[in-house]
Protein backbone atom coordinates (compact mmCIF):
# COMPACT_ATOMS: atom_id res chain seq x y z
CA UNK A 1 0.00 0.00 0.00
CA UNK A 2 2.84 2.11 0.73
CA UNK A 3 4.20 1.71 -2.69
CA UNK A 4 0.77 2.72 -4.24
CA UNK A 5 0.31 5.80 -2.24
CA UNK A 6 4.04 7.02 -3.00
CA UNK A 7 3.72 6.54 -6.79
CA UNK A 8 0.49 8.33 -6.74
CA UNK A 9 2.19 11.09 -4.78
CA UNK A 10 5.08 11.66 -7.03
CA UNK A 11 2.15 11.49 -10.42
CA UNK A 12 0.54 14.09 -8.79
CA UNK A 13 3.53 16.47 -8.47
CA UNK A 14 4.26 15.98 -11.87
CA UNK A 15 0.35 16.90 -12.96
CA UNK A 16 0.46 19.69 -10.43
CA UNK A 17 3.71 21.29 -12.35
CA UNK A 18 2.31 20.25 -15.65
CA UNK A 19 -1.08 22.47 -14.71
CA UNK A 20 1.17 25.44 -13.13
CA UNK A 21 3.48 26.00 -16.06
CA UNK A 22 0.64 25.41 -18.77
CA UNK A 23 -1.51 28.18 -16.26
CA UNK A 24 1.83 30.40 -16.55
CA UNK A 25 2.27 30.22 -20.36
CA UNK A 26 -1.25 30.91 -20.91
CA UNK A 27 -0.98 34.04 -19.17
CA UNK A 28 2.33 35.06 -20.85
CA UNK A 29 1.06 34.11 -24.32
CA UNK A 30 -2.54 35.81 -23.56
CA UNK A 31 -4.53 32.81 -23.83
CA UNK A 32 -7.95 33.16 -21.97
CA UNK A 33 -10.44 29.78 -21.09
CA UNK A 34 -12.32 30.44 -24.55
CA UNK A 35 -9.01 30.62 -26.92
CA UNK A 36 -9.70 27.08 -27.44
CA UNK A 37 -7.58 26.86 -30.39
CA UNK A 38 -4.38 28.16 -28.52
CA UNK A 39 -5.23 26.14 -25.53
CA UNK A 40 -5.17 22.95 -28.04
CA UNK A 41 -1.93 24.10 -29.56
CA UNK A 42 -0.43 24.58 -26.15
CA UNK A 43 -2.42 21.24 -24.86
CA UNK A 44 -0.29 19.25 -27.90
CA UNK A 45 2.91 20.28 -27.22
CA UNK A 46 2.67 19.44 -23.36
CA UNK A 47 0.80 16.29 -23.91
CA UNK A 48 3.56 15.04 -26.69
CA UNK A 49 6.06 17.07 -24.67
CA UNK A 50 5.69 15.13 -21.42
CA UNK A 51 5.16 11.53 -23.22
CA UNK A 52 8.47 11.92 -24.99
CA UNK A 53 10.38 13.24 -22.11
CA UNK A 54 8.84 9.91 -19.72
CA UNK A 55 10.33 8.05 -22.95
CA UNK A 56 14.09 9.60 -22.92
CA UNK A 57 13.41 8.92 -19.01
CA UNK A 58 12.84 5.55 -19.40
CA UNK A 59 15.69 3.83 -18.93
CA UNK A 60 17.20 5.44 -16.02
CA UNK A 61 13.91 5.54 -14.32
CA UNK A 62 13.83 1.45 -14.88
CA UNK A 63 17.22 1.16 -13.44
CA UNK A 64 16.48 3.49 -10.57
CA UNK A 65 13.17 1.55 -9.90
CA UNK A 66 14.15 -1.96 -9.58
CA UNK A 67 17.88 -1.22 -8.63
CA UNK A 68 19.56 -3.45 -11.92
CA UNK A 69 22.82 -3.08 -12.79
CA UNK A 70 23.95 -3.17 -16.27
CA UNK A 71 26.36 -6.00 -17.35
CA UNK A 72 29.29 -4.56 -18.57
CA UNK A 73 31.62 -7.68 -17.98
CA UNK A 74 30.37 -10.70 -17.20
CA UNK A 75 30.96 -12.24 -14.07
CA UNK A 76 29.82 -15.33 -14.16
CA UNK A 77 28.52 -17.96 -16.72
CA UNK A 78 24.94 -17.21 -16.29
CA UNK A 79 25.76 -13.66 -17.10
CA UNK A 80 27.96 -14.28 -19.95
CA UNK A 81 24.69 -17.17 -21.58
CA UNK A 82 22.61 -13.57 -20.60
CA UNK A 83 24.73 -11.51 -22.78
CA UNK A 84 25.32 -13.85 -25.55
CA UNK A 85 21.22 -14.80 -25.76
CA UNK A 86 20.40 -10.48 -25.79
CA UNK A 87 23.04 -10.28 -28.59
CA UNK A 88 21.50 -13.32 -30.76
CA UNK A 89 18.07 -12.32 -30.30
CA UNK A 90 19.17 -8.68 -31.15
CA UNK A 91 21.14 -9.58 -33.79
CA UNK A 92 18.47 -12.08 -35.81
CA UNK A 93 15.81 -9.09 -35.08
CA UNK A 94 18.19 -6.72 -36.60
CA UNK A 95 18.70 -4.05 -33.60
CA UNK A 96 21.23 -2.73 -31.68
CA UNK A 97 22.55 -4.73 -29.09
CA UNK A 98 20.61 -3.08 -25.79
CA UNK A 99 22.45 -2.57 -22.55
CA UNK A 100 21.68 -5.52 -20.53
CA UNK A 101 21.14 -5.47 -16.70
CA UNK A 102 20.38 -7.62 -14.06
CA UNK A 103 17.94 -6.82 -10.44
CA UNK A 104 17.85 -8.66 -7.38
CA UNK A 105 13.78 -10.30 -7.03
CA UNK A 106 12.50 -13.79 -6.02
CA UNK A 107 9.98 -13.45 -8.72
CA UNK A 108 10.46 -14.68 -12.24
CA UNK A 109 10.13 -11.23 -14.73
CA UNK A 110 11.84 -9.25 -17.41
CA UNK A 111 11.29 -6.13 -19.26
CA UNK A 112 12.44 -3.82 -22.40
CA UNK A 113 12.28 -0.13 -22.33
CA UNK A 114 14.06 2.71 -24.58
CA UNK A 115 13.04 5.23 -26.74
CA UNK A 116 15.48 3.95 -29.19
CA UNK A 117 15.23 0.28 -30.67
CA UNK A 118 18.96 0.43 -31.01
CA UNK A 119 19.88 2.05 -28.18
CA UNK A 120 17.53 -0.08 -25.28
CA UNK A 121 17.22 -1.71 -22.23
CA UNK A 122 16.61 -5.58 -21.87
CA UNK A 123 16.07 -6.31 -17.78
CA UNK A 124 15.81 -9.28 -16.12
CA UNK A 125 15.21 -10.64 -12.68
CA UNK A 126 17.48 -13.25 -10.52
CA UNK A 127 14.16 -15.03 -9.94
CA UNK A 128 13.63 -15.44 -13.68
CA UNK A 129 17.34 -17.09 -14.22
CA UNK A 130 17.23 -19.31 -11.29
CA UNK A 131 14.10 -20.28 -11.86
CA UNK A 132 13.78 -21.24 -15.30
CA UNK A 133 15.54 -23.19 -17.83
CA UNK A 134 17.76 -21.80 -20.40
CA UNK A 135 14.72 -22.25 -22.83
CA UNK A 136 11.96 -21.08 -21.20
CA UNK A 137 14.27 -17.43 -20.48
CA UNK A 138 15.23 -17.45 -23.99
CA UNK A 139 11.52 -17.70 -25.05
CA UNK A 140 10.65 -14.48 -22.28
CA UNK A 141 13.88 -12.72 -23.78
CA UNK A 142 12.84 -12.94 -27.22
CA UNK A 143 9.42 -11.68 -26.51
CA UNK A 144 10.66 -8.58 -24.79
CA UNK A 145 13.32 -8.28 -27.75
CA UNK A 146 10.24 -8.38 -30.14
CA UNK A 147 8.91 -5.45 -28.41
CA UNK A 148 11.77 -3.33 -28.73
CA UNK A 149 11.92 -4.34 -32.75
CA UNK A 150 8.64 -3.77 -33.41
CA UNK A 151 8.90 0.00 -31.52
CA UNK A 152 6.23 -0.72 -29.05
CA UNK A 153 8.15 1.72 -26.91
CA UNK A 154 7.85 4.67 -29.30
CA UNK A 155 4.18 4.00 -30.50
CA UNK A 156 3.07 3.64 -26.88
CA UNK A 157 4.34 6.77 -26.30
CA UNK A 158 2.06 8.19 -29.22
CA UNK A 159 -0.39 6.90 -27.71
CA UNK A 160 0.02 8.39 -24.71
CA UNK A 161 0.87 11.80 -26.00
CA UNK A 162 -2.98 12.36 -27.84
CA UNK A 163 -4.36 10.93 -23.91
CA UNK A 164 -2.01 13.47 -22.88
CA UNK A 165 -3.75 15.85 -25.18
CA UNK A 166 -7.01 15.30 -24.49
CA UNK A 167 -6.10 15.18 -20.78
CA UNK A 168 -4.93 18.75 -20.62
CA UNK A 169 -7.29 20.02 -23.06
CA UNK A 170 -10.82 18.51 -21.90
CA UNK A 171 -9.71 19.45 -18.14
CA UNK A 172 -9.45 23.24 -18.86
CA UNK A 173 -12.64 23.34 -21.38
CA UNK A 174 -15.17 21.00 -18.78
CA UNK A 175 -13.38 24.31 -16.26
CA UNK A 176 -14.35 26.65 -18.14
CA UNK A 177 -17.81 25.33 -18.68
CA UNK A 178 -17.83 25.02 -15.07
CA UNK A 179 -17.19 28.99 -14.95
CA UNK A 180 -19.25 30.19 -17.77
CA UNK A 181 -22.19 28.23 -15.74
CA UNK A 182 -21.61 29.75 -12.05
CA UNK A 183 -21.30 33.25 -13.52
CA UNK A 184 -24.19 35.93 -12.92
CA UNK A 185 -26.16 37.49 -16.24
CA UNK A 186 -23.51 39.41 -18.33
CA UNK A 187 -20.76 37.85 -16.67
CA UNK A 188 -20.74 39.90 -13.35
CA UNK A 189 -20.42 37.85 -10.48
CA UNK A 190 -19.91 34.68 -9.06
CA UNK A 191 -17.63 31.60 -11.42
CA UNK A 192 -14.84 30.50 -10.70
CA UNK A 193 -11.75 32.57 -9.17
CA UNK A 194 -8.35 32.16 -10.20
CA UNK A 195 -7.31 29.71 -7.58
CA UNK A 196 -11.10 27.91 -7.58
CA UNK A 197 -10.43 27.47 -11.66
CA UNK A 198 -7.34 25.88 -11.22
CA UNK A 199 -8.36 23.29 -8.35
CA UNK A 200 -10.83 22.43 -10.48
CA UNK A 201 -8.44 21.88 -14.04
CA UNK A 202 -6.29 20.18 -11.14
CA UNK A 203 -9.15 17.71 -10.10
CA UNK A 204 -10.36 17.23 -13.60
CA UNK A 205 -6.84 16.27 -14.92
CA UNK A 206 -6.78 13.42 -12.11
CA UNK A 207 -9.90 12.21 -13.10
CA UNK A 208 -8.92 12.07 -16.97
CA UNK A 209 -5.96 11.01 -16.30
CA UNK A 210 -6.66 7.79 -14.53
CA UNK A 211 -9.07 7.42 -17.50
CA UNK A 212 -6.51 7.85 -20.47
CA UNK A 213 -4.21 5.30 -18.05
CA UNK A 214 -6.69 2.84 -18.88
CA UNK A 215 -7.26 3.72 -22.13
CA UNK A 216 -3.28 3.34 -23.03
CA UNK A 217 -2.96 0.32 -21.16
CA UNK A 218 -5.88 -1.74 -23.22
CA UNK A 219 -3.79 -1.01 -25.83
CA UNK A 220 -0.99 -2.21 -24.91
CA UNK A 221 -2.30 -5.37 -23.63
CA UNK A 222 -3.41 -5.70 -27.03
CA UNK A 223 0.48 -5.87 -27.90
CA UNK A 224 1.23 -8.42 -25.71
CA UNK A 225 -0.17 -11.78 -27.21
CA UNK A 226 3.54 -12.72 -28.34
CA UNK A 227 5.33 -14.70 -25.39
CA UNK A 228 6.03 -18.05 -25.66
CA UNK A 229 3.51 -20.67 -24.18
CA UNK A 230 5.67 -22.82 -22.26
CA UNK A 231 7.57 -19.67 -20.84
CA UNK A 232 4.38 -18.38 -19.64
CA UNK A 233 3.05 -21.17 -18.50
CA UNK A 234 6.13 -21.32 -16.41
CA UNK A 235 6.18 -17.98 -14.96
CA UNK A 236 2.44 -19.54 -13.65
CA UNK A 237 4.11 -20.48 -10.97
CA UNK A 238 6.13 -17.33 -10.14
CA UNK A 239 6.01 -15.38 -7.29
CA UNK A 240 4.16 -12.36 -6.74
CA UNK A 241 6.20 -9.60 -9.05
CA UNK A 242 7.85 -6.86 -7.18
CA UNK A 243 8.16 -4.54 -9.97
CA UNK A 244 6.73 -0.74 -8.75
CA UNK A 245 4.34 1.87 -9.74
CA UNK A 246 4.91 2.60 -13.37
CA UNK A 247 7.52 -0.48 -14.09
CA UNK A 248 4.97 -3.32 -12.83
CA UNK A 249 2.86 -1.92 -16.51
CA UNK A 250 6.20 -3.07 -18.28
CA UNK A 251 6.95 -6.61 -16.41
CA UNK A 252 6.16 -9.65 -18.37
CA UNK A 253 4.58 -11.01 -15.34
CA UNK A 254 1.68 -8.93 -13.96
CA UNK A 255 -0.84 -10.78 -11.41
CA UNK A 256 -2.21 -7.90 -9.63
CA UNK A 257 -6.22 -8.22 -9.54
CA UNK A 258 -6.33 -4.96 -7.91
CA UNK A 259 -4.41 -3.09 -10.85
CA UNK A 260 -6.07 -5.04 -13.50
CA UNK A 261 -7.59 -2.07 -15.66
CA UNK A 262 -3.73 -0.24 -15.60
CA UNK A 263 -1.91 -3.74 -16.59
CA UNK A 264 -0.42 -3.36 -19.81
CA UNK A 265 -0.18 -6.62 -19.93
CA UNK A 266 -3.16 -9.11 -20.22
CA UNK A 267 -3.30 -12.06 -17.53
CA UNK A 268 -1.21 -15.75 -17.89
CA UNK A 269 -3.75 -17.55 -18.61
CA UNK A 270 -5.90 -15.36 -21.18
CA UNK A 271 -2.35 -15.04 -23.21
CA UNK A 272 -2.03 -18.50 -22.88
CA UNK A 273 -5.40 -19.53 -24.48
CA UNK A 274 -5.01 -16.32 -26.53
CA UNK A 275 -1.49 -17.91 -28.40
CA UNK A 276 -3.14 -21.39 -28.68
CA UNK A 277 -6.60 -20.36 -30.17
CA UNK A 278 -4.69 -19.03 -33.10
CA UNK A 279 -2.61 -21.73 -33.71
Amino acid sequence: MQRIVLFLLTNLAIMLVLSVTLSILMSVFGIDRQGLGGLLMLAFVFGFGGAFISLLMSKWMAKRSVGAYVIEQPQNNTEKWLLDTVKRYSDKAGIGMPEVALYQSPDMNAFATGANKNNALVAVSTGLLENMSQTEAEAVIGHEISHVANGDMVTLTLVQGVMNTFVIFLARLIAGVIDNATRGNNNQGGGLGGIAYFAVVFVLEMILGVLASIVVAWFSRKREFRADIGALEKLKHSQESQLEGSMMAFGINNKSKFISLFASHPPLDVRIKALRDSQ
